[in-house]
């Protein structure tokens, strides 16, 4: 495995080249993966007027915005590791109002949220019509692995040792959902792009996972 220490600003800007360029005649539907603590969010966010300047249209959505109702999501209790893990995200509705219109064929117009997981109701959010050359991102933690389709994958690697010393002492209940999701998914391996982000400040591209 070969670790790259890359500054944060670099980091942006070569990840905007590396989706800027794949298949620019096509919409793209790129996963930023990652536990909350490597905020993928953030990530995805600072790419969005990187590849505007690249002559790519880009929006940025949330996973966070398709999860399931508050019944569903704590039928097994609040704090149920295996139901964050495999029953909180609505994978269906990201296919169906997402990933699959802005996909091959697809009729580009998306949804860019679905639930309000704060009010626990209908987000009401209108659908827009994705450009040609659109790239989506959508980012949230444990995308890769199940029925979500992705041109281009970017996993935000934190190691276990990483992730309980980061993690607040309020979500360490969840650390058993992501050892798991490492384990069966291996996401460095399926990603296109692997960055180790044990420290926000130092992150580092794993150019060869091994």
């Amino acid at each position: 495995m070969r670790i790259r220490p890359i500054a944060p600003d670099l980091l942006v800007s070569e990840l905007a080249d590396r989706i800027a360029g794949d298949r620019p005649d096509c919409r793209l539907r790129v996963a930023v993966d990652g536990p909350p603590v490597a905020d993928p969010r953030r990530l995805a966010d600072s790419l969005v007027d990187p590849l505007r300047a690249r002559g790519r249209s880009a929006v940025h959505i949330q996973a966070d915005d398709f999860l399931r109702p508050a019944s569903l999501r704590y039928e097994q209790g609040r704090t149920n590791p295996d139901s964050y893990y495999l029953g909180w995200l609505d994978e269906a509705a990201v296919r169906r109002e997402l990933l699959d219109p802005a996909g091959p064929g697809g009729s580009g117009r998306i949804l860019p949220s679905l639930w309000d997981a704060t009010t626990d109701r209908a987000s009401r959010a209108a659908y827009q019509t994705l450009p040609e050359r659109a790239v989506v991102l959508l980012s949230g933690a444990f995308l890769l692995g199940g029925s979500l389709p992705f041109d281009l994958v970017v996993h935000l690697d934190v190691s276990a040792a990483a992730l309980r010393r980061r993690l607040p002492a309020d979500l360490r209940w969840t650390l058993p959902a992501f050892e798991r999701y490492t384990t069966e998914v291996d996401p460095v391996r399926l990603a296109d792009v692997a960055v180790r982000l044990d420290d926000p400040r130092r992150p580092a591209v794993i150019d060869d996972p091994g």
